[in-house]
Order: structure tokens, then C-alpha cells, then sequence
């Protein structure tokens, strides 16, 4: 189906066999997966009907439209921009009807066990180690994992590991879906500079991972992962928002509402920064069309380095357009919230909140690298460390 009329009528027979006002939320969801309207691209039977990916903006607005209830993607945004990609690339038929369907309709949630105390930036560096038990068996996991966005949520996690440390250092790693309820494996909150702990820490002590549960080839996993990181970056830096949209959004309201703050110093800035937003919001959505063309590339990179940078300089021009008032912070409980919510807290916590902007997703050095090699093609930074085996790099 790549009809935008067949399928605009197939949402309306939907909606009819499925009222929102009288459908419970759970069953509706279930349905619209069922029905293929989930993904519109993914495959038939998997979420979708194998349509133009682009069709998926009038599923999504005809919905809207009727009152439909959606998927909470805030909330299950790892498993939606991260681990379903990446299980529709690499996943086995059983892989993909097991997980696809409770991922999108929210029934588990997902996190992302990547980073280590000691590879953050150099991920490829990472010291977990997955060793097979016997020639067939299960995966024996040991290790760390640090700034664990939901790990006090979810019920599974995409998880790399090392599985031949004679190997160098991209070549060893394998993918793994981890549940997280397995005996040995630990969440630790992280209190941030906001008083929240969204992040965690999680060891892993002799979990017993099936070896059905791995993802792709052994020791191909950073090549599974390369599929997870461009999908983040791309969830990351170019999610879909109105004019206006977004950390622009209540600093205009406040150069609005309140006359008695501006000067014209801050005017200039904030007219400055609302362009870059749109300027922002206009290549994420062209980015968008792009990746209805294809799998997303190192433009995602680019996008997520620009979210980071204006979503810092918008909200210090926030905390200095609210002066005194700028400086209150409205609630240092230590919690162990469900999302990160920008728009809904006060300017202090969007203030401190965006600080990990350019840290989260890969940090903003990172990226700059991934731009300037694999967008501008300029010369590649020496990796005196590519081909050697792990087992001997320097830590």
C-alpha cells in the first residue's frame, strides 16, 4: 500500500470497528498495531503494512484527529527510537514478533546498556564481557553499565559486550536483548545536578543471557550498535515539534507575557535563537523525509550536536530574561522520574537539565568528528589503537 488515500480510508474503518471514547486504551493500541498502523513501513504482521514511510504522518493525523490515544512515546522512547530499529534490522522473525508488538503498545519498556564508567566517548573500548557457556550454550555476562536513561523502568535492554578480547577493540563486541528482571542484574540510581535520578548505574553479575536472545552475528556487534546510535542521534535531535516547539517555546511566552523584562540586548539574542529554532525544526522535518528514502545516516549526528547547543544557549537566555526569578528552583526532591519533561518544570531545572544535552546520545566532540568525516569527508582523525587487540590497550 503506498496510496495515501487507501490509506487514509483503511484508518477510518479502523476508527469505526475501534471508537476511542469507548475503547479501552490497551486494546485500542493492540488493535492499531494488528491493524498495521503502528509503523506504516514496517512489514506486515510486524506493525505495519510495508507503506512510504512518509505516510505515517496521515495515520498519525487522522487519529489525532479522532481523539485516539497514543503510545506514550516519552516514556517508551528507547524502545521506539532505538531498540526497534535495530531488532527490525537484525532480528530473527521469532526476535521481532516477540518484542515488536509489546515494545510499541508500551507493555515493556526499554533501556539502553551501552556506556561504562571507562567508555563513554570510546565506547568500542567497553570492558563487559559476555563469555559462552560451553560451545552452544547461554552467555554468562559481567560488567557495569553507567548513565542508564529508565534502567528503574524497564523490563529489557539492548546490551553490548565484549566476547573476544584478543580481538581489536570494534571486533569483539557482541549485541544482546538482556532481560531485566534475570537474577544478577543490579539498578543503582544516579542523583543528577537536578536532584533527579532519571540515570542509573546497572552491574551485571553472572547474568545468564540464551544465546536466542542474541542480536546479529557474534562479534558483529558494533556494527548492530552503529544501527542503535544513528537511530538515537535521529530520535534525539530530530523529533517532530510545532513553531515554537520545544526549550523556544517558554522563553517566548515569557518575552510576551512579561514586557517589564525585556531590554534590548536579550531582544536581540531571543530573536537570534527563535530563527535557529526554526531553522532547527525545518531540517529536522527535511531530515525526516530523508530517512522515508532510507536508513538514517551521520546527518543525525549533526542534528543532535545543534539540538544540544541551542537547548543550552535558549535556556540560559531564559534564566537571565527571568533575572531574581530565574535562580528559584521549584523541587529538589531526589526522584526517580518516568521521562525527562522540559517544558513542564520551571527555567532553573530546563537550565541544569540541558547541561547533559551534550553528553547524552554522544557527546558533542564525538559527533563533531562523525560530521566532519563522515558528512564534510575531511581527513580522519589517526587511530593509533584500530588493530590492536583490546586485551592490550592501555586502561
Amino acid at each position: 500500500m503506498t496510496d495515501a488515500a487507501e490509506l487514509l480510508l483503511r484508518v477510518r474503518e479502523f476508527l469505526a470497528a475501534h471508537p476511542p471514547a469507548t475503547t479501552e486504551r490497551s486494546d485500542f493500541l493492540s488493535a492499531r498495531f494488528d491493524a498495521g498502523l503502528a509503523w506504516v513501513h514496517y512489514p506486515a504482521g510486524l506493525g505495519g503494512l510495508g507503506a512510504a514511510r512518509s505516510l505515517q504522518a496521515v495515520v498519525d493525523a487522522e487519529l489525532e484527529a479522532a481523539g485516539a490515544p497514543d503510545n506514550d512515546p516519552r516514556r517508551i522512547g528507547i524502545g521506539l527510537g532505538m531498540a526497534a530499529p535495530t531488532i527490525l534490522a537484525y532480528g530473527t522473525e521469532e526476535q521481532k514478533r516477540r518484542f515488536l508488538r509489546p515494545l510499541w503498545v508500551g507493555e515493556e519498556v526499554w533501556c539502553q546498556l551501552f556506556s561504562e564508567p571507562g567508555a563513554g566517548s570510546d565506547l568500542a573500548a567497553l570492558g563487559t564481557r559476555a563469555v559462552r557457556d560451553g560451545a552452544d550454550g547461554d552467555w554468562i555476562v559481567n560488567g557495569q553499565k553507567v548513565w542508564t536513561s529508565s534502567a528503574h523502568l524497564a523490563r529489557w535492554a539492548i546490551l553490548i559486550a565484549r566476547t573476544d578480547p584478543d580481538a581489536p577493540k570494534h571486533r569483539g563486541i557482541t549485541y544482546f536483548l538482556c532481560d531485566m528482571t534475570d537474577p544478577g542484574v543490579e539498578v543503582r540510581p544516579l542523583r543528577q545536578i537536578t536532584g533527579e535520578a532519571e540515570f542509573n548505574e546497572v552491574f551485571l553479575t553472572d547474568v545468564r543471557i540464551p544465546d536466542d536472545r542474541r542480536l546479529g552475528p557474534v562479534g558483529e556487534g558494533w556494527k548492530v550498535a552503529q544501527t542503535t546510535l544513528m537511530n538515537e542521534r535521529v530520535s534525539i535531535g530530530g523529533m517532530r515539534l510545532p513553531r515554537e516547539g520545544g526549550m523556544i517555546g517558554p522563553v517566548a511566552r515569557t518575552w510576551r507575557d512579561r514586557p517589564e523584562l525585556r531590554t534590548h540586548e536579550l531582544h536581540q539574542r531571543l530573536l537570534t535563537l527563535w530563527v535557529e529554532a526554526e531553522v532547527a525544526r525545518l531540517t529536522g522535518e527535511r531530515l525526516r523525509q530523508q530517512l522515508a528514502a532510507g536508513q538514517p545516516g551521520p546527518e543525525g549526528s549533526g542534528m543532535k550536536l545543534g539540538f544540544a547547543r541551542l537547548n543550552q544557549e535558549i535556556s540560559g537566555l531564559e534564566v537571565e530574561l527571568r533575572g531574581g526569578e530565574g535562580l528559584l528552583y521549584d523541587d529538589w526532591t531526589m526522584r526517580r522520574p518516568e521521562l525527562v519533561d522540559f517544558t513542564g518544570r520551571d527555567a532553573g531545572y530546563r537550565y541544569l537539565r540541558s547541561k547533559g544535552n551534550s553528553i547524552e546520545g554522544g557527546t558533542s566532540e564525538v559527533l563533531l568528528n562523525i560530521v566532519a568525516e563522515r558528512v564534510l569527508g575531511l581527513p580522519p582523525e589517526p587511530r593509533n589503537d584500530k588493530d590492536v587487540p583490546w586485551k592490550d590497550l592501555a586502561r
